[in-house]
């Protein structure tokens, strides 16, 4: 088991309701290694604000979780990730991280792809959202000229971090310049208990598709009273880390809809099991993410391939659009709009161990 912590640069800054990202992200990378050479990567992507740090998932990952792995077969997997759940709190992006790496290393050692292992493919493509949240407009204007031209049709608008006349502005803007785009709102939090209703009602008169997450996570019953008074769905993400807080927002009829992220609910099984939860109430589901590279990209591309219940896109955007150098040796896949499910056995897709070299903070060598 061999773990490292990167920083990979990036090309712009990112705000957003709960805090700003520019300069570089920082990730964590595991591999496990079979007794006959085969290896399984894995991607933990935290933000410090949102699941966690670098710095704690490294140290789940190398003090806290190596212990259960070294030595145990890999076909283990749920004893494994069951040991790891109480192993360390929190942590969910490294746990993540783990089955991902399990995952991987199984799909290539039995020569199946992860989506097989997770119940099979229901879907060779996902259509792909990008985040529009950089506080230049300007500078995000050029972005949409650029992601246009690649195909892609769906934008997500990142609001709550600079006024609400600053977002109404954004809006009305990419509402009239690019009227063909499936326009998504997120606040990530962002807007104060005292505005956020007057706020959603006068953004949910441009039709958004949906409303994302407009107060702070635990302000579950103000997420309620939200949902009745707008006529557009409202979402839930960082009020929805893992099955337990489903409950919670099933029970409380918090949103229409939930974000699901791999890196919040602590592994692609649980990310299913979250998915499953919100269809069985007629709830809908979209794959969200963190600030991830393409290794984390590939593992909720196979978790989304394999979950029919999660209908409303994918935000994989980062690799391609954000990240100024990826660590996967071929590129993560976007083609005309959609990211493609890879076939090949494990993730198909192996990180370039120069790349991780360069950009390391600390660990192993690869």
């Amino acid at each position: 088991m061999d773990v490292w912590h990167l920083a990979l640069p990036v090309n712009a800054r990112r705000d957003h309701g709960i805090g700003s990202v520019e300069h570089s992200v920082d990730i964590v990378v595991l591999r496990l290694t079979a007794e006959d050479g085969t290896v399984g990567w894995g991607e933990a992507s935290p933000w410090s604000v949102f699941t966690g740090s670098a710095e704690a998932s490294f140290a789940a990952l190398d003090r806290y979780i190596r212990p259960l792995v070294v030595g145990v077969p890999v076909g283990n997997r749920a004893a494994i990730m069951q040991a790891a759940a109480y192993a360390v709190a929190h942590c969910t992006e490294a746990k993540a991280a783990l089955e991902t790496a399990l995952l991987d290393l199984h799909g290539r050692i039995s020569g199946q792809p992860v989506w097989a292992l997770l119940g099979g493919k229901c879907r060779d493509t996902i259509p792909l959202s990008c985040s529009i949240a950089d506080p230049d407009f300007d500078k995000d204007l050029a972005l949409m000229d650029r992601i246009r031209a690649d195909g892609l049709r769906i934008i997500k608008l990142k609001t709550g971090f600079k006024g609400h006349a600053y977002d109404v502005m954004r809006l009305e803007r990419l509402r009239n310049d690019y009227p063909e785009f499936d326009i998504r709102i997120d606040y990530n939090q962002g807007l104060h208990h005292d505005d956020a209703l007057r706020c959603v009602r006068d953004m949910a008169q441009f039709a958004p598709t949906f409303i994302e997450q407009p107060v702070k996570a635990h302000l579950r019953p103000l997420m309620a009273e939200i949902r009745r008074s707008i006529p557009v769905p409202l979402l839930a993400d960082e009020s929805v880390f893992g099955p337990e807080d489903m409950q919670l927002a099933i029970d409380g009829q918090i949103a229409d809809g939930v974000s699901i992220k791999i890196m919040k609910t602590g592994g692609l099984t649980r990310a299913q099991t979250v998915a499953r939860m919100a269809a069985n109430i007629g709830m809908s589901a979209y794959g969200g993410d963190m600030f991830e590279a393409g290794l984390a990209h590939l593992a909720g591309t196979h978790m989304i391939a394999a979950t029919p219940e999660i209908t409303l896109g994918c935000e994989f955007y980062q690799a391609s659009y954000f990240l100024v150098e990826d660590i996967l040796e071929t590129p993560f896949e976007v083609r005309d709009g959609q990211v493609v499910v890879p076939t090949g056995p494990g993730l198909g897709i192996v990180p370039d161990p120069e790349r991780i070299n360069r950009y390391t903070v600390s660990g192993s060598r690869a």
